[in-house]
């Protein structure tokens, strides 16, 4: 076996070896190369049947035509610069493709960033190895966007461009996040003890996630919260610390569930039509406001969690009993006359 060691061989296959490139197709790359390059100075002489060969062992390049060399003068300073051009490029695509390979297998975990720079639009965060894109559908509205500032997110997804880039789509309103941040904060999620059974999200605001534990002695949302509410609050502190998360026991019982998913409202009977996935549920008329909640976030995220329609009623017995126990203005009016009847 012959061991090349001149220089372009040496740096060819150092370059190979190191960025994950085949040698043939970089060599076959730039013959293809070159010939785009003579057909564009000399249009002319061009034809089908024209071949260019590199030297393994030079790099000089060299066109032939019928086994003949019909390499012009001066042509061999466009050879080297397309065969630069042509190894760069290579050399970039290998990147590419060795960075999208490294972030596939993270797809849908949760990863820190730095903020690299924002457009007004668009945030980009360093992430490691490349850049994440965090479109401004993926964000929450309450983020603010400094130069250097780290944030966690979840690596959603890996598109490319119509350039042909490869983009690296992180996000912080997937509900995903939440629940790689309740994976990563406690140890009764990680190793199956306690189940994610759903997360439901109105990012920036409030966010309800039903827990469940088929082990006797697990709470599984008590596990969740964390002593003092220190696991929930870190998830909380995570997400720019405005957005307040209910941890919901999840419940086969579709009655009970719901009940819990309205938390914090105190619900005093429940109607389901289990065919037609709806709800009627009835709460005293302070606890109104607590059911729907502010534009109706809390009613709808549970309608999201439940798969159920609720509709909230008032339950408006307590106001009608305090109506009869007070006299009306006619029994009043009576009581007058009789009173002004015994005087006389």
């Amino acid at each position: 076996m012959t061991i090349v060691k001149s220089e372009f061989a040496l740096a060819l296959n150092q370059v190979a070896t190191e960025r994950g490139i085949s040698v043939d197709d970089v060599l076959a790359s730039i013959e293809a190369a070159v010939l785009a390059a003579y057909k564009k100075e000399y249009p002319d002489k061009f034809e089908e049947t024209i071949l260019a060969k590199i030297s393994r062992e030079t790099g000089e390049t060299k066109l032939f035509k019928d086994e003949k060399d019909i390499t012009p003068p001066g042509f061999g300073r466009i050879a080297a610069q397309t065969a630069k051009q042509v190894i760069t490029q290579k050399i970039r695509e290998a990147e590419k493709k060795t960075v999208a390979s490294h972030y596939r297998s993270q797809i849908g975990s949760v990863l820190k960033g730095r903020i690299i720079r924002y457009d007004g639009r668009n945030a980009y965060l360093d992430i490691g190895k490349t850049e994440g894109l965090l479109p401004k559908e993926e964000q929450i509205k309450n983020d603010r966007y400094q130069v250097n500032d780290t944030l966690v997110v979840l690596l959603k997804e890996i598109v490319d461009d119509k350039f042909g880039n490869t983009r690296i789509i992180i996000s912080r309103n997937d509900p995903k996040l939440i629940e790689g941040l309740f994976k990563r904060e406690v140890p009764e999620i990680l190793n199956g003890t306690v189940q994610i059974k759903k997360v439901v999200r109105e990012p920036g605001e409030r966010a309800k996630i039903a827990v469940f534990s088929n082990q006797g002695g697990v709470d599984p949302v008590g596990a969740c919260v964390g002593q003092k509410g220190i696991r929930v609050q870190t998830v909380t502190d995570e997400l720019g610390g405005q957005e307040k998360i209910d941890v919901i026991q999840w419940n086969k019982d579709e009655r009970l569930f719901l009940v819990a998913a309205l938390s914090p409202a105190k619900i005093t009977e429940v109607q389901l039509d289990v065919a037609a996935k709806k709800a009627k549920v009835f709460v005293d008329e302070e606890q109104a406001p607590l059911a729907i909640g502010s534009r109706g976030v809390n009613v709808n995220l549970a309608s999201r969690l439940t798969e159920y329609n609720i509709d909230i009623v008032q339950n408006l017995k307590k106001t009608s009993e305090k109506q009869e126990d007070q006299p009306t203005a006619e029994v009043e009016e009576v009581k007058k006359e009789k009173e002004q009847k015994t005087v006389n």
